[in-house]
């Protein structure tokens, strides 16, 4: 996209309009000079412009090879991509009536901001809709939800002039008076996409990449000085004994026997295309006020890659909605045993929760290398291709992997998850009749033989192309020599004591940290070890490690965007999820990020993690 200058001979609407860009960009950055550094930053800009863009419109302008955007690409973009018109409204209106009653009640809107973009809690929602319910009957028509949106966007573009004002009057302060002290650390009071505000606080835009300017609203300044850059603060090593040491077996409750059991399986992928993990996510409802005990273990598999060591999986247990002071973490597993089984127990209120497989990736990585040869998936036979017998194992390893509730028999539901995983498709009534005609049942049930069936079917009308089949493959982590190498099965079982007919079942399969960024620092600040790094005082990194996992995360109080370089090249006998054991993190103003995780490498062998840290200019 060409760097045309927006600015010249602009009068009237276009000195407005001009106007407009600029304040929403200073209402992100610290100066018109600062550029778009990514496609998450470039929304947000955008959206502050008053703009939606969806992701056909975004990939027109950010597109692979996009490194940056500068502020006169987007002049440009809003020049073409108009605000939100009134049949965008019309659109959203009847989007969020879900009922189409042609209103909008609070469960209505409730549902829409608690399962997009930044959650709001049922007060929040309420007050919005209280703010602009002309009529008082506690739900909104579509003038007075056209007027929520614009009252909203006018407010939004009266703060971001606000916020113009005062960087360009600091900036003129500045500018007449400099002197030998002046701070580098930019104070510009904004909020990244995983920052761990509290609930109620109102959601803010993608920190400043600039190291000067003002603050959204005059705010302290930071306390990074130039005085204090760089220098290394070593730490003193955090050291655990042989893990094995430590495992043997979990403490279970003592009548585990007598309570009521639910178990599911479940699987860790590495997405194809972005490398970050995927899992099974479930959804847990208890109708009654009891204790639970949560376990989860790698599963073995004859498809599995013949390795010594096992993948480290843990879960950790969130509220469906945040509590009063917006958390949602109820608890995660801590303990492990020798086998690799994780467990935690906890007493649960009534309700309905999310359970999260996790796992660090420190173990279960991509692979380096693509196998030299392939397996054969077809095999011709008197003129009629057949599934080959390499791949009939496969193919059976899969059944009983997705065979969730190990009943021996795959159910609509789990063939609809196994559809999801490798096809991005739900089965629909014409395809359920298919499989109901054609392959073999059992009491409703798809059967092992009937899976085989079904593949036999495509391999008959392949004509000896293989390319659709290894498609289902790789979405399940094969490799050509078809060793599952970039997935990791899982068993999860759950125990409730006084709730007998708590229901336990898959809800997703979604990115691990799509919801677990937020519950994963905070269990790490309030079980870690917190420790100030020199230089500036709002910086802080906590350490937490038990006997098997080491977390560190960097939490930025400052309102500046800050650069931190962790060495930790000095810890002994570790695996880690990052390429290096020394790189540098960019962390947002008010915001945290999880920098590292660690597992020990040999389990039988004393392991630490010794980690120095610079600021960076």
């Amino acid at each position: 996209m060409s760097r045309r200058s927006s600015r010249a001979s602009m009068g009237g609407d276009n000195g407005e309009f001009y106007l407009e860009c600029k304040a929403a960009y200073l209402s992100i950055y610290d100066s018109i000079k600062d550029e778009i550094e990514s496609e998450e930053d470039l929304v947000q800009v955008l959206q502050q412009a008053g703009r939606n863009p969806s992701k056909k419109v975004l990939a027109k302008y950010w597109k692979a090879d996009t490194e940056n955007l500068a502020f006169d690409d987007f002049v440009e973009i809003c020049k073409k991509e108009k605000a939100t018109t009134a049949d965008d409204l019309m659109k959203a209106f009847r989007k969020i009536d879900i009922n189409g009653d042609g209103y909008i009640s609070l469960e209505e809107l409730y549902k829409i901001m608690t399962t997009k973009g930044e959650k709001m809690t049922r007060s929040e929602v309420k007050k919005m809709i209280d703010d602009v319910d002309e009529n008082k009957d506690g739900r909104l028509d579509y003038g007075e939800f056209c007027k929520m949106i614009m009252e909203t966007t006018e407010e939004c573009k009266k703060m971001s002039r606000k916020i113009m004002e005062k960087k360009e009057q600091k900036r003129r302060r500045e500018d007449q008076i400099k002197t030998s002290d002046s701070r580098a650390g930019s104070q510009v009071s904004l909020k990244s996409t995983t920052s761990l505000r509290s609930h109620n606080e109102r959601p803010m835009s993608a920190s400043s990449r600039s190291t000067k300017g003002a603050s959204l609203a005059g705010s302290r300044k930071s306390l990074l000085s130039v005085d204090d850059l760089p220098k290394p603060s070593p730490r003193n090593k955090k050291s655990k004994g042989a893990a094995a040491s430590t495992l043997s077996k979990l403490t279970e409750p003592k009548n585990l026997k007598e309570w009521t059991h639910t178990p599911s399986k479940g699987m860790f992928f590495l997405d194809e295309d972005t490398g970050n993990l995927l899992c099974h996510q479930y959804d847990l409802k208890l109708t009654e006020d009891t204790s639970v005990w949560i376990t989860i273990q790698p599963l073995k598999s004859r498809c599995l890659a013949d390795v010594d060591h096992v993948v480290d999986t843990g879960l950790f247990i969130l509220r469906d909605k945040p509590d009063e002071d917006g958390n949602v973490l109820v608890s995660f597993t801590k303990h492990r045993d020798a086998k690799g089984k994780y467990g935690v127990k906890c007493s649960m209120d009534a309700g309905d929760y999310r359970i999260i497989p996790f796992t660090t990736g420190s173990r279960l990585k991509k692979r380096e290398a693509d196998p030299s040869s392939s397996a054969k998936l077809l095999q011709n036979k008197d003129g009629k291709y057949t599934i080959s017998r390499a791949f009939r194992k496969a193919l059976e390893d899969i059944f009983d992997l997705s065979d969730l509730d190990g009943n021996g028999t795959m159910s609509r539901e789990e063939f609809n998850w196994y559809n999801i995983r490798t096809s991005d498709e739900e089965v629909g009534d014409d395809e359920w009749e298919v499989v109901e005609e054609r392959l073999e049942l059992e009491n409703g049930e798809i059967t092992k033989n009937g899976f085989l069936q079904l593949n036999e079917l495509e391999a008959e009308d392949s004509n000896g192309d293989e390319d659709d089949m290894w498609v289902t493959l790789e979405s399940l982590g094969f490799n050509k020599n078809l060793v599952m190498d970039e997935a990791c099965p899982f068993l999860i079982d759950v125990y409730t004591e006084d709730c007998d007919d708590a229901e336990f079942k898959v809800a997703a399969i979604e990115e691990m940290m799509d919801k677990l960024q937020r519950p994963l620092c905070q269990s790490v600040m309030e079980k870690g070890e917190a420790s100030k790094i020199k230089g500036m005082k709002d910086l802080t990194m906590y350490t937490y490690m038990s006997d098997t996992r080491a977390t560190v995360v960097l939490d930025n109080k400052s309102y500046s965007t800050v650069q931190v370089n962790l060495d930790c090249t000095g810890s002994q006998n570790c695996l880690t999820n990052r390429p290096s054991l020394d790189e540098t993190f960019t962390v947002k103003s008010q915001s945290q990020i999880i920098a590292y995780h660690f597992t020990p490498d040999n389990e039988d062998e004393e392991w630490n993690i010794k980690c120095t840290e610079i600021i960076q200019k």
